[in-house]
């Protein structure tokens, strides 16, 4: 059954990005839908598991909006103002509604990496 996650990774300090706060949004040509908003847990996972399940998830373009500099800050690290990364914005695309997408972030305040997972 298809369905949407995500879990995020603290490179700097070797940890599950607890605490940062992530937007999930569907885009609608120019528009952008907010679908969903929530803070990640210990295993720098969404609380409740899936971001979207099977009955949720249909075909089109979502965006996973990352708030990168808050949660670094947050964690005692001393930025720049501005900082290099404020947020870190992934736009992906559901082409196959019955399918797994799993969207991994691995980042640092100076540097990110994402794929598809499973």
């Amino acid at each position: 059954m298809g369905h949407l996650s995500t879990h995020v990774l603290d490179t700097m300090n070797g940890c599950p990005a607890a605490g940062m706060a992530v937007t999930l949004q569907r885009l609608q040509g120019d528009l952008a839908v907010t679908l969903k908003a929530f803070t990640l847990n210990a295993d720098g996972r969404n609380e409740g598991g899936a971001l979207l399940d099977a009955q949720s998830l249909s075909v089109g373009h979502y965006r996973l909006i990352f708030s990168v500099a808050p949660y670094f800050r947050a964690r005692g690290v001393q930025l720049p103002e501005p900082a290099f990364l404020n947020q870190v914005q992934v736009d992906f695309g559901i082409a196959d509604a019955s399918a797994r997408y799993h969207v991994p972030l691995l980042v640092s305040p100076w540097a990110y990496s994402t794929y598809r997972g499973s």
